[in-house]
């Protein structure tokens, strides 16, 4: 429910705001994001003893933009008690700003360290097929295999090497 309202407050920005205040209110709200990390912040933000005008100042006095639009877009969600929608509305923006850009960010998830080379080659080929601009991050973490993930796209590829002994294992079996 809240992505839904979300998304009609990123739609508005969509429609009321040049490529570089979308740009420029995508980087102030991925600031705000951050603080939503805090639990103190998120306390704040849903007190009901706290006023709202209160909540408004904090969250403004928190990044540092003199765009009119994003302080009013601030002050109509507070006045509507919609201040927690903030991460779900960034999220929303850079979904949006990558449909609109055509370029998807996504990663790549390996037990072993891609050289940028073979990053690089994966994004070209990932390119072609999508017909965007992909760009991916490599992380080294315990995946047994290799896993590619845009999200925006909705697409995961992986490889695994205990899925591919299982399918082989299972081959051999079926042939006895």
């Amino acid at each position: 429910m809240s992505g839904a309202i979300a998304k009609k407050y990123v739609n508005a920005l969509m429609s009321g705001c040049t490529d570089s205040e979308l740009t420029e209110v995508y980087g102030v709200l991925v600031q705000l994001v951050e603080a939503f990390k805090l639990e103190k912040f998120i306390n704040i933000i849903l007190s009901p003893d706290v006023t709202s005008k209160s909540k408004e100042e904090l969250v403004l006095s928190l990044v540092d933009t003199k765009n009119i639009k994003f302080q009013n877009l601030i002050k109509l969600i507070n006045s509507n008690d919609r201040l927690k929608l903030i991460p779900h509305m960034a999220k929303e923006l850079k979904y949006q700003l990558s449909l609109k850009n055509n370029s998807f960010e996504g990663s790549v998830s390996t037990n072993f360290k891609m050289s940028q080379t073979q990053v690089a080659m994966l994004e070209e080929n990932f390119s072609k097929k999508f017909n965007a601009k992909v760009n991916l991050n490599a992380n080294a973490n315990a995946y047994p295999g290799i896993k590619v993930e845009l999200d925006d796209l909705g697409v995961e590829v992986s490889f695994s090497l205990e899925r591919l002994k299982a399918q082989m294992t299972e081959h051999i079996l079926k042939a006895i």
